[in-house]
This record gives C-alpha cells, sequence and structure tokens, in this order.
C-alpha cells in the first residue's frame, strides 16, 4: 500500500470545518440536541477517500485524548454491514459489553452512554446508508465522526461534504515514484505526467499501473501511457483501464485465481483461501496474494489477512460471472467452506487438548500440516482476526440455499471453536447470531430437533440477558418443534424452560404447572437427575407462592431422588432448603433438626460454604427458640469454615 501524498487543501479544509459554526446558530435556531460534529469524506471508489480520512484523523487524534474508533459499513466485497455488528464492534473498542440478541436502539443507546463526557474520533468508513451513520453518532459535542462514502448524507444536518475529485498532477507523479522508484520518473518526467493524467490522478488506477511498472522493471512509463491511451473507448475509465493492463498481464492460474476472491466471504482473504477457491497449494497461494498485492490488487492487512479492494469488485464480479461455470464457482465456494470447517475442527482441538491434557496431535491425526496450528495461542488469534470472515462464511452459506449441510457443519463448528477459545459468555454475541442462522436453515429444511435446539439457545440467551418475555416465546415456540421431532429431551427442557421464564415473571401458578409437566414426563421416562431436579424447581415455586405444605412435600422428594442417585451436595442442598421453608412455616424445632442433618451431609460433601450458611441459619432458629449461647456456637463455627472469606455476609443473607 503507497504512502498518503497530496490532499494538503482538503485536509486544511476538514481542520476548518471541526470549528465551523453551525447552520441552526447562524440562524438563530436553539440547535435540538448536542451532537458531535460530523465531517464527510465524498468520493467514488477509488479515489482515496479513506486514506484522506486516516490522514487527517492522525493529524487531529492528540486533540481526542479518548482515542480513535474505527468501523467499517460496507464489506470489502461490496456487501452492507449491518448496523447492530458495527455498534457492537464501536462498543467492544470501548470496552463495554454488548448483551446478545441486543437491537440496533439498545445497542445505539449503550454507545452514546459509553461515549458520554468523552473526547473521541470515530471514523466511519465506506457508509452506504445516512441511517445507519446517524444510529452511531454520540450525543458528545466534544467528540468528532469522521465520515467517508460516495455522496452527500441526506437527512443528517450540518454536513458539508469534502467531495475529492483526482490528485494533482505533482501529486499523481509523487505516488508513481513511490511505486516504481524516483528514477524512472527522473528519467522521463514528461512521460510519468502523462501516465498521470492517463489515470485521471485517481490513486486505485495509479496504485494499478505503478504496481505493473514496478513488476516489470524494464517496461518504460512511455509506453504503459500511450498503452492506456490506445485503450478502446469503450473500456471504461482510468481505474478500469488500469485493472484490464495488470490482468491481462497475469499468466492463466493467476487470472483465475483473482476471478474467484469474490467468493471470499466480506472480501477478506488469506491462504488458506485462496488456496481452496482456486485448487492449488497454501505455498502458491500465498505467493500469488502477495504478487497480488504487490501490483494493487488486494490491500495486505495484518495476521496475513488481504482485504479486496471494493472499487474492483465491480470488475472482478464481472469476471467471475462472464469466465466461469456456475458449477465450477458453486464448487469452489464448497471448497473453501469445507477447509474453513477443517480449520475451525483444527482451532478448537487446540483448545480442548490443552484444557484436557490430551495430546493435541490425537486430536488432529489425519490432518494435513498445513491446517494445523502451532499451539492454542496462534488457534486463538487465527479465531479473532479472521472472526468477521468466518461469520460472514456462515451467512452467506445459509443464504445460498443449496450448500445447507456445509452451512450446518461451518456453524456447529464455529460455535465450538468460539465456546473452547472465549467461553460462553464471552461468545454470547456472536452464538446468538450463529443459533438464529441455524433457525433459518431448520425451518427450510423442516428439521424439527434443530429447530428445537436453536430455539432453546436462543431463548437461554434471551433470558440471560432479561428478555424474559422473548425467551417465553421461544420456548415454547421449542416446545411444539421438539413435539413435531418426538425429541424428549427437547421437550422435556422446553417445558422446564417454560416453567423458569414463569417463575422469572413471578406467575407462580403457571410455573408450577409446566415444572409439574416436565416432571410427569421425567418420571414416566425414569430420568432420575431430571426427576430430583425438577422437583427441586416445584419445591422453590411453591416457597415463593406460600404453599409450604406443597414446598416441603417436593423438597423432600427431591431429597429422597438425590439420595437414590448417592449425590450428597445435591441431598445436603435439598434438605437445606426443606429446613428454610419449615421455618417460614414456623416449625422451628423440624427445621432445626433437618438443618442438622443437611449440616452432617454438607461436611461429608466438603462443601464448607454450604455447611457455614446452614451454621448460620442453625444459629438464627436457636436464637429464635431463646438459645442464644448454642446460637454463638454455630455463628463461630460459620466464621471459622469461612475464615476471612468476604463472601461470608452473602452466604449469610442468601441463608436468611
Amino acid at each position: 500500500m503507497t504512502d498518503f501524498v497530496g490532499r494538503r487543501r482538503e485536509l486544511k479544509e476538514l481542520r476548518e470545518d471541526i470549528a465551523r459554526t453551525g447552520l441552526d446558530t447562524l440562524s438563530g435556531r436553539k440547535a435540538k440536541a448536542p451532537r458531535a460534529r460530523v465531517l464527510l469524506v465524498a468520493g467514488r471508489p477509488g479515489s482515496g477517500r479513506t486514506a484522506l480520512a486516516e490522514a487527517f484523523v492522525s493529524e487531529v487524534a492528540d486533540q481526542y485524548p479518548d482515542g480513535v474508533l474505527r468501523t467499517r459499513l460496507t464489506a470489502p466485497g461490496g456487501e452492507t454491514v449491518a448496523t447492530d455488528r458495527a455498534l457492537r464492534g464501536l462498543l467492544e473498542g470501548l470496552g463495554r459489553p454488548t448483551p446478545p440478541g441486543a437491537g440496533e436502539d439498545e445497542l445505539s443507546s449503550a454507545l452514546r452512554a459509553a461515549l458520554h463526557g468523552r473526547r473521541a474520533v470515530i471514523l466511519v468508513d465506506d457508509a452506504a446508508d445516512p441511517h445507519q451513520v446517524d444510529a452511531l453518532l454520540p450525543d458528545t459535542p466534544e467528540c468528532l465522526v469522521v465520515v467517508t462514502a460516495e455522496g452527500p448524507l441526506t437527512g443528517i444536518p450540518d454536513v458539508r461534504p469534502c467531495t475529492l475529485g483526482g490528485l494533482d498532477t505533482p501529486s499523481a507523479v509523487e505516488m508513481l515514484a513511490q511505486r516504481i522508484g524516483d528514477t524512472r520518473v527522473t528519467a522521463d518526467p514528461r512521460a510519468a505526467e502523462a501516465l498521470a493524467e492517463e489515470c485521471g490522478g485517481q490513486p486505485a488506477a495509479l496504485a494499478l499501473v505503478g504496481g505493473w511498472l514496478a513488476a516489470h522493471p524494464k517496461a518504460s512509463v512511455a509506453d504503459v501511457a500511450k498503452q492506456l491511451h490506445d485503450m478502446p473507448v469503450g473500456t471504461g475509465g482510468p481505474l478500469v483501464r488500469g485493472f484490464r493492463l495488470v490482468y491481462e498481464s497475469l499468466p492463466q492460474p493467476a487470472q483465475r485465481t483473482l476471478r474467484l476472491l469474490p467468493l471470499a466471504p466480506a472480501g477478506i482473504v488469506d491462504s488458506h483461501a485462496a488456496s481452496a477457491l482456486a485448487g492449488c497449494s497454501v505455498a502458491a497461494a500465498q505467493s500469488t496474494l502477495d504478487d497480488f498485492a504487490g501490483l494493487g490488487l488486494l490491500r495486505q492487512a495484518p495476521e496475513g489477512l488481504f482485504l479486496l479492494p471494493g472499487c474492483l469488485t465491480p470488475q472482478l464480479q464481472a469476471l467471475l460471472e462472464t469466465k466461469e461455470r456456475p458449477a465450477e464457482v458453486q464448487l469452489a465456494r464448497a471448497r473453501m467452506l469445507e477447509r474453513t470447517v477443517r480449520l475451525l475442527h483444527s482451532c478448537r482441538a487446540m483448545a480442548e487438548g490443552e484444557e484436557d491434557g490430551v495430546d493435541v496431535r490425537e486430536k488432529l491425526e489425519g490432518l494435513p500440516r498445513a491446517l494445523r496450528f502451532p499451539d492454542r495461542r496462534a488457534a486463538a488469534t487465527w479465531l479473532d482476526t479472521r472472526l468477521p470472515a468466518l461469520s460472514a462464511a456462515a451467512s452467506l452459506a445459509v443464504a445460498d440455499g443449496e450448500l445447507d449441510t456445509l452451512a450446518r457443519r461451518l456453524i456447529a463448528a464455529l460455535v465450538r471453536a468460539l465456546a473452547e477459545h472465549r467461553g460462553t459468555a464471552e461468545a454470547a454475541p456472536e452464538l446468538y447470531g450463529l443459533h438464529r442462522l441455524v433457525l433459518d436453515v431448520a425451518e427450510r429444511r423442516g428439521l424439527h430437533r434443530e429447530q428445537a435446539a436453536a430455539l432453546l439457545n436462543l431463548a437461554d440467551l434471551d433470558a440471560e440477558t432479561g428478555r424474559t418475555q422473548e425467551a417465553l416465546d421461544r420456548y415454547r415456540a421449542a416446545l411444539q418443534a421438539g413435539r413435531a421431532a418426538n425429541d424428549p429431551y427437547a421437550t422435556g427442557r422446553a417445558m422446564e424452560s417454560v416453567g423458569g421464564a414463569y417463575q422469572e415473571l413471578a406467575d407462580w401458578h403457571r410455573a408450577a404447572d409446566w415444572f409439574g409437566r416436565a416432571l410427569a414426563q421425567a418420571l414416566a421416562r425414569g430420568e432420575r437427575p431430571d426427576e430430583a431436579r425438577l422437583y427441586g424447581r416445584l419445591g422453590n415455586v411453591h416457597t415463593y407462592a406460600g404453599r409450604y405444605g406443597d414446598a416441603l412435600r417436593s423438597w423432600r422428594a427431591a431429597a429422597a431422588g438425590y439420595r437414590r442417585l448417592a449425590d450428597v451436595p445435591g441431598q445436603a442442598k435439598a434438605l437445606s432448603e426443606m429446613a428454610r421453608v419449615q421455618e417460614y412455616a414456623g416449625r422451628p424445632e423440624e427445621s432445626l433438626h433437618t438443618c442438622r442433618e443437611a449440616v452432617e451431609l454438607a461436611r461429608r460433601a466438603g462443601d464448607q460454604r454450604l455447611q457455614a450458611a446452614l451454621q448460620v441459619r442453625l444459629a438464627d432458629t436457636l436464637d429464635r427458640l431463646g438459645d442464644p449461647a448454642a446460637a454463638r456456637l454455630h455463628r463461630s463455627a460459620a466464621d471459622r469454615l469461612l475464615g476471612d472469606d468476604p463472601a461470608a455476609c452473602e452466604i449469610r443473607s442468601d441463608s436468611d
């Protein structure tokens, strides 16, 4: 990638625009609400608008101590980036959590809250829709938003575009010199100026032509200028002619690789994606990508990634459609997705092997060396840097409609890799989107079991983020899908979860009803662990509802169930809850006896926190029975068990 050149007038204009008086102030009207100043760099793709915006942000960054945030609203491949994804990226850049499944309005409000009172710059690249930009704007006037787009931002007030044309001739010649060296420019300065004019001063065209000249050191600048000038009138503008010059000079295998690159998800390419698309070795693909970057056909990014310039996407897409047969295109896409699945398996295995103490070589037996990672850290870095492309691959595979089997395998592999490397809680925002994709495929294919699983996963994430009503609706839908699939696990899990949602809504009657339905199924199937747990959930609901007789019967059944399972900790906790209900019911003597039995079980289980909580409960009960001396002994025992644990107070309050 060439260094930034020229554009001094535009940089000055942008600096002055920061302090420019707004139109509302000039007209005497009071603005509705203070907002960040928005600066717009407008220009056609290939005009260097992103380079100018980056150069400007670098110049003013020291005036904004809270840093620079970046987001892109159009992927390198030309697809519009979802506004919620852009918002999540900005919030993550600020170190703020993003609830899974949160909508655009919620995320937009969270971003504004996170930027309140801060001085930061947000660089919004390649905006296609002013409504997307509006969702990203802070309410803080001390912030600055710099947007690049092809046209005006209609609907966002007080934005004066800095419109780009071509570079002036000296700057265009300087850019050429950066690519091909000063010697060839100095040897024939008029030819260099003529070539700059043939490129219309367009940075993308200059990068292509300069890259071609750098790769052909014996070619003269004058000959290339003449070659571009002599191209037929209908060829297209400077960018198209520069692309044609480079493309037609490539060997046929490289031409085919280049034509297939638009299939790379989100326009993000690495050696594995190129290797799978073209059907060549990883080493050959890497060499080809390096050559493409030198020619200006790709932009090099960190961690072995390359980005497809958006200005070249129309030309490459047209070549793909005219030069490649649909069956070959589909086969190339399938090879790429299959390669991605295998890389995800390898990525997941690195995390599993380290945690389980298993020799990773056994897990990766039969996998080519090129698909293996040297260690867990390398695998995690690969997952983090490729995640936008991996998510896009999953979405595109689902949208294709003809690759559903591969799509399901890809999503499953990505879900497992994220869970292993990041943990379910941290990965929840990404997992939410992936479960929705699974649901799309399951509904389209009539796969009721997978539909039920996806709905349960989505509902769990809704429930964890406080969207209880949405979770309830999804749990009910999962129950219907589970019944259609004749899947007892899904139906039992859905019924229990419906009960849990009603419990969260404090609808004790419905909660008890649904827990009872799930319990009836568990009893019919002889699922003893489920029986014990569901008796406990029923006991909780009855306790909340003040039905202490029903609660005691349920907790007694739960304790018996855990005893049959030889689950000592479970039995101790059930007896602990039973003692609490007995106390609520005004039966302190029974509570004292049950509590002592629970303490002994907790001691056998080695659960010191539970022992301490029960000792405190015993002390409280003894106080109420008029035996303060014995109560003090039990509190002392609790203190000894807890030591200096700061959670002591939490345990005491939880057991009250």
